[in-house]
């Protein structure tokens, strides 16, 4: 996975902390920003990150590092580690993979596009929707949707994913 430069303002981790439920992220650029801002609290917490210029998530972090620490728990350690530094923002570079099987800890819900088949977006939307996925997909391609970067978009709620019209 490519890595992603990734600013985030104090000003905002401290407004996430008054209001961590019901994040919807808009794309999945911004996904992989909030949950790597979750593993960076992680890696502060288990004293795996001390210099603020060396501030990384790398691929596969989410599976090395316990995921036990409850969102605020990871967000109080990023606000700490920016005030006992003097950090008006946190700069990071993250490869975070998110993949069939990821347990997502910051966001319950997405707005993005539709993505290619095969691409790391695709396994990023599996993960957050499930097999959900190719119903989303399906009606998009039934319906003539337009796809990748300037296409429709869709909000994805987990669970929440049936066609308009559908009948339990």
């Amino acid at each position: 996975m490519h890595t992603e430069k990734v600013l985030v303002p104090r000003s905002f981790l401290e407004s996430w902390l008054r209001q961590p439920e019901d994040l919807i992220a808009v794309g999945t650029t911004s996904t992989r920003s909030l949950e790597s801002l979750y593993w960076l609290g992680v890696k502060i917490l288990n004293g795996e990150l001390t210099d603020p210029r060396a501030l990384e998530v790398l691929q596969w972090d989410h599976e090395k590092f316990p995921s036990h620490f409850s969102l605020t728990k990871s967000l109080e350690a990023l606000l700490n580690f920016c005030r006992e530094r003097d950090l008006d923002e946190i700069r990071f570079g993250t490869q975070l993979m998110i993949v069939p099987g990821y347990s997502f800890k910051t966001i319950s819900g997405l707005i993005t596009n539709f993505h290619l088949p095969g691409s790391t977006l695709l396994l990023l939307i599996a993960a957050f929707i499930g097999d959900d996925w190719k119903k989303v997909y399906d009606y998009a391609l039934d319906n003539q949707f337009r796809l990748l970067s300037y296409g429709d978009s869709s909000l994805l709620l987990p669970g929440r994913h049936q066609s308009p019209g559908h009948k339990d």
